[in-house]
């Protein structure tokens, strides 16, 4: 695929003038390498966290760029938000309890919270 700028192979992705500025995409708040729990969300609408990865934790592997969020699309809303999309890299172990590979998922950030921090009382 070409850009506007070349064949560099890689899509446009919208303009980032910085995190909160009017009309621009969000930080990505998540790298690749970092620890991630998926909120254990139970939405009444469609939303793209498959249940068998909510309240899991996993590692980033990969980040998408920023993409609209799916579960503002399908409730309506005009215009959805716009977030960033993470590979998360999940234990199967740690999800069905036996299996020695992982598992990639991809999620938007809304699904995410960092690990909390441990051993950060008395």
């Amino acid at each position: 695929m070409k850009d506007e700028g070349g064949a560099t192979g890689r899509a446009l992705e919208p303009p980032r003038s910085g995190p909160g500025a009017e009309g621009s995409p969000p930080g990505e708040r998540f790298r690749p390498g970092e620890t991630v729990v998926v909120k254990a969300l139970d939405p009444p609408h469609h939303t793209r966290a498959p249940r068998y990865v909510r309240g899991h934790r996993g590692v980033v592997v990969e980040v998408h760029g920023v993409h609209p969020r799916p579960d503002d699309v399908v409730t309506g809303a005009h215009p959805p938000a716009m977030e960033p999309v993470y590979a998360v890299r999940f234990s199967a172990a740690d999800l069905w309890g036996e299996g020695d590979h992982s598992v990639t998922v991809n999620l938007w950030e809304a699904y995410l919270e960092p690990l909390p921090l441990q051993g950060t009382g008395p």
